[in-house]
């Protein structure tokens, strides 16, 4: 990987082995999940906002935090991400 983003934020897998497009959705998901201010940008300067937007809207799982995050800063309704359609940020209330 060429971004110069921290090595950390990729603890789970060989950050060698990761491609920036063919992972992209993946890295998108750690960067804003666990990545500081300056990754961020660095994302949205390579990928471009549309690109970033997109693998939101097909990551797997964020804390509620970060989804308040996305949804104010991208203007990305929850329902249109699959970690609020298919995942814990949508449960019903318990009777």
């Amino acid at each position: 990987m060429k971004l110069p983003i921290r090595r950390g934020l990729f603890w789970d897998v060989d950050v060698d082995q990761l491609d920036e497009q063919k992972h992209r959705n993946y890295i998108v998901q750690q960067v804003l999940s666990y990545g500081n201010m300056e990754e961020f940008r660095l994302i949205i300067d390579f990928y471009g906002i549309n690109q970033v937007k997109e693998s939101i809207k097909q990551a797997g799982y964020f804390d509620p935090k970060t989804v308040s995050f996305i949804t104010g800063f991208f203007n990305i309704r929850k329902e249109e991400m699959q970690c609020y359609t298919k995942r814990r940020l949508n449960q019903p209330h318990w009777i």
